[in-house]
Formats: structure tokens, C-alpha cells, sequence
């Protein structure tokens, strides 16, 4: 019969591979490749995420990625904009093209109407060709050919379908710039891949996220049937059951430390991929918690960790003259939570300014129970 793995066991395994009970000394695309990927609907989150996974983290490297073409902002899993290394472009595009093309006609079949999407590609691929374009005027440029339907439509129709790309500066730290597409072709000088291994980006998914079970692997693809996919790796792979007795897979060598191990404080993201990529979040937080991030009309906020789960919500302000972060537990912390939530606060303000000798805050609001705002 299968081990079974308390929710603060699975808290601690998750942590543990996403270097979140001790930060990592390695380079950021080394990292960036370990987790699949960073979601990243703006462009500050993926900077922030590799600062609380990663030890003396240069928000420059990442950065550079960007502008060497080693690392690309590119729409993959679940449909959503995530920052991949540009090997794991071709290879997670190419996977989750189904994906996209499930979001189009779910979200914009009735706007197209009877139009020809991949005729709508192809001419979205050819005016690229001219050079890199904002979705605005991609979409406006199409509606030439097209009068009868809505610019946005046509625009999202070539952004679902072809393999697109945000080109620097978009996503540069420090930087701003409205998102210029490109074809990930053109910009990598290589095709997506043409026989791309779905057990591979599985055995991925749980050297990062596991131990995980099947729903838990589509929640944070967005792919069906990997139930077909876990039971043809099942030879290879350990299995458990969580506390209400879902299998759950693994990789044999993954660390799975002690239930008990004391784990540090910690800052997420916005819209970090570890908030986001299980079916059953019970391992990080509780129900009214995941109702509450999952009724923000896709907006998902900074949070922060204390014994492993999400307690409650974190907004930094940071200016020329001033930073403060603004800390929104879920409910009463301990004093001694409290205490350490500032002093990582004050850490992360630090970094936020690039070390700027300006005044810096960290304040706690008001507790407030998890809810819709």
C-alpha cells in the first residue's frame, strides 16, 4: 500500500524544490529551467520570484537572458504568458498548442465568426515578417484584410495560434515598454520543436512541483488525459497517497523532507506558478484562501509564507524618495511571525530599490479574513 503524505509533508517537498526552505546558489537560467518556467502576466514578478528562491540574486542576469535570447516571455502552459529558457520554448510551446488553441475557440469563436483562423495566422505571421508590432497594431493591420470583425479578435486569433514572443525591453528590469511581438522563430532563429516529449515536461513538472497527482499535473499544464502519460512513467516513479487518499506520483530521488523541518518566511510573486500549479492547493493554504486569490478577475497578488502557508497578501511602493511594503495577513500572526515577515520585508525593499539609500517601511494592515475584496 502506498505511503501517505501529510498536507505539511507535501508543503515541505513543494518548498523544498522550489528552493524556498533554503535559497539556491546557481545561475538564474539554471533555475529558471529547474522550475518550467515563471508565469509572468507583468513584468517585475519573475525578478521577485528568483529573489526569494535564489542566493544573491542580480536582477541584471535575468535580464541579460532576456536580451541574449537565452530566455523568452512566450504564452505555454495553462495558456498564460510565463518566462521559459529559449530551450523550453520550443519544446513547451510545441506541447501546448493545444492549449491555445482551446482558449481561442472558448473565448473568441463567436467574434470570428466563420473567418478562417489560420488563415488569420498566416497573415499575422507575414506582416511580422516586417518586424515586431504591438498586439494593437497587429490586430488593426489584419482588420484591413478582414473589416467585418473586431481588430482584438483577429490580433488574439494570431496570438493563440502562432508561437509569439514579448521582445526586450518588455520585461527588462527597471525598464518599461509596451509588449512587442515577435515569431519565437524569428527571434530564437529556430522552429518550435516537431516531436516534443510530453513524459519529459511530466517528469519536469514533479522534479518541481511534486509529489503531485494527475489532476494536479493538468491544473498546471492546462493539458487532458495525463493519466495516460503518468500510468506509462508509473514504473519509474514513486507512489503516495495524500490524506484523503489521492495517488500521488514523484520522482524516487526528489527530497521529501521531515513534516516538521521549521521553514523561513517567505515572499511570492504576483502570479507565482507555486500558488497556481496543483488542482488541490490544501498543501499551501486553505479553502477560504484559494477562493479568495482565485476571485480576482485573473489577478493573482503577492503573498507571503509563514509555516509553509499562505497567510496572506504582500504590495510593495516603491519611489525615488520612499519604499513601503504594505503586508495584509489573512488573520492574527504571532509575534514572532511578524517579526520575521519584517525583516525579510526590509530585505525585499532593499533589493526592490537596487540598494538605494531611501527611506524604507514595512507595515502590517489590518488582519483581514480571505474573501472577495
Amino acid at each position: 500500500m502506498p505511503a501517505a503524505l501529510t498536507r505539511p509533508a507535501l508543503s515541505r517537498a513543494l518548498l523544498a524544490r522550489q528552493f524556498l526552505i533554503e535559497r539556491a546558489r546557481m545561475p538564474a537560467l539554471a533555475a529558471l529551467e529547474h522550475l518550467v518556467g515563471l508565469q509572468v502576466q507583468a513584468p517585475g514578478p519573475p525578478y521577485f520570484a528568483l529573489w526569494s528562491r535564489l542566493e544573491g540574486f542580480d536582477p541584471g542576469e535575468l535580464a541579460r537572458l532576456l536580451t541574449d535570447r537565452e530566455a523568452v516571455r512566450i504564452t505555454v502552459m495553462r495558456g498564460t504568458l510565463h518566462l521559459v529558457s529559449d530551450r523550453d520554448a520550443l519544446q513547451l510551446r510545441a506541447l501546448t498548442r493545444v492549449v491555445t488553441e482551446r482558449a481561442l475557440r472558448s473565448h473568441y469563436a463567436r467574434a470570428l465568426g466563420e473567418v478562417d483562423v489560420w488563415q488569420v495566422a498566416q497573415a499575422a505571421r507575414d506582416l511580422l515578417a516586417e518586424g515586431p508590432m504591438t498586439g494593437s497594431v497587429l490586430g488593426d493591420r489584419l482588420r484591413e484584410r478582414w473589416p467585418g470583425v473586431e481588430a482584438r479578435a483577429l490580433s488574439m486569433a494570431a496570438r493563440y495560434l502562432l508561437p509569439l514572443v514579448q521582445v526586450p525591453p518588455r520585461g527588462l528590469w527597471g525598464r518599461s515598454g509596451q509588449p512587442l511581438l515577435e515569431t519565437v522563430e524569428t527571434w530564437l532563429g529556430r522552429p518550435v520543436a516537431a516531436e516534443p516529449c510530453v513524459e519529459t515536461m511530466v517528469l519536469r513538472y514533479l522534479g518541481a512541483f511534486g509529489p503531485a497527482s494527475v489532476r494536479d499535473a493538468q491544473t498546471w499544464s492546462g493539458l487532458t488525459r495525463l493519466g495516460e502519460v503518468m500510468e506509462r512513467l508509473r514504473p519509474q516513479l514513486r507512489v503516495f497517497t495524500d490524506e484523503q487518499g489521492r495517488e500521488l506520483f514523484d520522482l524516487p530521488e526528489a527530497p521529501r523532507p521531515h513534516a516538521e523541518l521549521p521553514v523561513p518566511v517567505r515572499f511570492l510573486a504576483e502570479y507565482d506558478s507555486l500558488v497556481l500549479s496543483h488542482a488541490d492547493r490544501s498543501r499551501l493554504m486553505d479553502e477560504p484562501v484559494r477562493r479568495a486569490l482565485a476571485t480576482r478577475n485573473g489577478q493573482v497578488p503577492g503573498t507571503f509564507l509563514v509555516d509553509g502557508r499562505v497567510r496572506g497578501t504582500w504590495k510593495a511602493d516603491t519611489g525615488r524618495k520612499a519604499a513601503c511594503l504594505t503586508l495584509t495577513p489573512f488573520g492574527r500572526l504571532a509575534d514572532e511571525a511578524e517579526q520575521a515577515l519584517a525583516e525579510e520585508g526590509e530585505r525585499l525593499l532593499e533589493f526592490a530599490t537596487d540598494g538605494r539609500p531611501v527611506p524604507r517601511q514595512v507595515t502590517f494592515a489590518a488582519p483581514r479574513p480571505p474573501g472577495p475584496a
